[in-house]
């Protein structure tokens, strides 16, 4: 069974910084790899998203000056930095990958989901 594991978060002040980890089989070397978020109330929303190698990514705009996707192709992991959070950042993360060519910001094309990870930003 094909998995994505989640890791790090948990709480942080506002300004801090924390990071998310992904980590998965071999399977997924030729996936899009993403991150979504969800918060109390609210629908999933994209965040951030790479390419197979690692060459392109993608970011919703609100976080675009702020986190920063990377991936070690070589040992299936995915990160997401994420630097001067802001209570609106507290959510659920997930970590996500989709078929290869696939819109990276539409949550329905992605297969495999990870478990989700938690993100409290404290004011």
């Amino acid at each position: 069974q094909q998995q994505l594991v989640e890791s790090g978060g948990g709480l942080v002040q506002a300004g801090g910084s924390s990071r998310l980890s992904c980590a998965a089989s071999s399977f997924f070397s030729s996936y899009t790899w993403g991150w979504f978020r969800q918060a109390p109330g609210k629908e999933r929303e994209f965040v951030a998203a790479i390419n197979w190698s690692g060459g392109t990514t993608y970011a919703t705009d609100s976080v675009k000056a702020r986190f920063r996707i990377s991936r070690d192709e070589y040992k299936n992991t995915m990160r997401l930095q994420m630097d001067g959070l802001a209570p609106d950042d507290t959510a659920v993360y997930y970590c996500a990958a989709a078929p290869f060519g696939s819109n990276p910001r539409d949550a329905a094309l992605y297969d495999y989901w990870g478990q989700g990870t938690q993100v409290t930003v404290s004011s």
